[in-house]
């Protein structure tokens, strides 16, 4: 498939903005204090590993398989910080779902202006479908931070 000069553009910079996410995600799930939110990054790095392993492959010329479009997720979360928690601890596990919602919300950004700029309907498609799971990602860290009183 060919792509046009824009096209690769954009696409360089969704690879660097997943690459960030899958550093940032891997770092904070090995800084988080609470086990919960060591799961929930956990397993965001790992879907972002998937949003950059499908950029890579349409940088390489490639057409995905994106399977069925994402559904919203369901609120799992539960309060973890409660009376007698260290609040530092919580502080910081604030801070990190902060930025994470923040970089979160910049993605979907870029995926929303990738979709406009596109010729071919299946990489649209794909760049739809990875927005919103983009979404998702900022609806779980809400989830989470409203949960345990980190969402002012």
């Amino acid at each position: 498939m060919t792509l046009t000069p824009k096209e690769n553009d954009l696409l360089k910079d969704l690879k660097a903005q997943e690459q960030l996410c899958v550093e940032k995600y891997g770092r904070y799930a090995s800084q988080a204090h609470d086990s919960q939110l060591q799961n929930l990054l956990g397993k965001l790095q790992n879907e972002e590993q998937q949003h950059l392993d499908t950029i890579t492959q349409i940088m390489n010329g490639g057409t995905p398989n994106i399977g069925p479009a994402p559904q919203s997720p369901q609120d799992n979360a539960t309060a973890t910080y409660g009376m007698g928690a260290n609040p530092q601890n919580k502080k910081d596990d604030q801070f990190m779902c902060q930025d994470l919602l923040a970089i979160e919300k910049h993605a979907s950004s870029a995926y929303n202006t990738s979709v406009f700029e596109f010729c071919n309907a299946t990489l649209r498609d794909t760049l739809s479908h990875i927005q919103k799971e983009e979404q998702n990602h900022g609806k779980e860290l809400y989830d989470y931070m409203a949960k345990n009183g980190m969402y002012n």
